[in-house]
């Protein structure tokens, strides 16, 4: 059976809106409704609500170890951008196809759906999985339960390729990342009294500028991987906020922070001691006015950096079936991190597109770039046949 156009394939995905705002369940089930057409039964994993879903399928003997083709469904808003053409109805012109999301990443998840057909005819000695999620644009967040199941399986894939756009080039590690919100408590009163409040805001900056020095530190003296085009871990302010008016002592404050750590930085240990700072040489004075201040730390999203060794067998594998023969390394976070320390499937970043493209208005992605990763999915299934 011949495989359809990735083009075509991708204007079906792209024509869902799948920002991660909404619901994505339309999506999976056109992908349920094309595997099937094909003969393969596919799994949705529902988050919480059951308006989202990740899907795995599995093409090939179930009961061997083989590899993931893994992508997420979700895209980010389009909101304010202006667009040459409708941001959800693909457009096809000069080598390149538009679309919100052509290139991050339903084009890697089109060049895969495109491969179904062969994969299905191949006498497939090892499986290959499919594992699109959703909500990977807020924080990895559907991946999370793909992984869960793996790790409770019996049978630990050999390996997995994430797809997010690298325009074809092998990633082995990418920067683990926690993102923070903190709480100041403080106690409001007349600013003529100030002196008798616990100024949130003025107890907030102290921290940012804890935060700023052990940013500081690490671009100075820390840890060095020269793969990064930021070799070294980092730490962010994003949002500072609190206070009504000036004759008001504010009692309450945000501050909204993020570190970006290398493999040789653990980023638990950043956040724990940006947080021993504030309970240690903060609060006491804080609290020696009003015991009820203080702070409250909040991670709400992060993800596990990638740290795959360059000779591993599955760097060596994409690098075969890319016709590569250099590694990189890149600061954008991915769910590869997810397989690979949670699930502890060894994996690459590999897909088609430049992130330079990607959460841009008139995001593209360029057709050689798809027939690319198609033919990386056609060696992909050879290699799964010859094992």
């Amino acid at each position: 059976m011949s495989s359809p156009a990735i083009t075509e394939i991708l204007a079906r995905l792209v024509s869902f809106d799948t920002t991660s705002r909404n619901s994505n369940l339309e999506l999976i089930a056109w992908v349920e409704d094309y595997l099937a057409a094909h003969g393969i039964a596919s799994e949705r994993i529902y988050d919480a609500t059951g308006t989202k879903a990740n899907l795995w399928a599995t093409i090939g003997p179930a009961d061997r170890a083989g590899y993931i083709l893994s992508g997420h469904t979700d895209v980010v808003p389009v909101d304010g951008q202006e667009w040459a053409s409708d941001p959800f109805t693909l457009s096809v012109r000069d080598g390149r196809a538009y679309g919100r999301g052509a290139c991050d990443m339903k084009g890697f998840l089109a060049a895969c759906l495109s491969r179904v057909p062969a994969m299905k005819a191949a006498a497939l000695a090892r499986p290959i999985h499919l594992a699109f999620s959703y909500d990977e644009e807020v924080g990895c967040v559907g991946a999370r339960g793909i992984v869960e199941k793996l790790a409770q399986a019996g049978i630990k894939p050999l390996g997995c390729f994430v797809g997010e756009p690298t325009s074809m080039n092998v990633v082995i590690g990418h920067k683990g990342k926690r993102s923070l919100k903190v709480r100041v408590r403080g106690r409001s009163c007349h600013s003529s009294l100030a002196p008798q409040g616990v100024n949130a805001v003025e107890w907030g900056a102290r921290l940012v500028a804890y935060i700023r020095s052990v940013a500081e530190r690490f671009a100075t003296s820390g840890a060095r991987d020269p793969l990064y085009d930021v070799p070294f871990t980092t730490a962010h302010v994003g949002v500072f906020t609190g206070g009504t008016a000036l004759n008001i002592v504010p009692d309450e404050s945000e501050i909204v922070f993020e570190i970006r750590a290398i493999g040789a930085d653990d980023p638990d240990a950043v956040v724990a001691e940006i947080e021993a700072y504030a309970r240690r040489e903060l609060e006491p004075a804080m609290q020696a006015v009003d015991p009820q201040s203080g702070f409250d730390f909040d991670v709400f999203a992060g993800f596990p950096g990638l740290d795959t060794a360059p000779d591993a067998e599955v760097v060596t594998l994409a690098k075969r079936l890319a016709g590569r023969n250099e590694h990189a390394k890149v600061a954008y976070g991915t769910e590869a991190g997810l397989f690979h320390a949670v699930a502890g499937v060894p994996s690459v970043v590999i897909g088609p597109g430049s992130i330079g493209e990607a959460h841009k208005p008139d995001e593209y992605i360029e057709i050689a770039q798809l027939e690319a990763c198609g033919a990386f999915v056609d060696r992909l299934i050879a290699h799964c046949t010859a094992a």
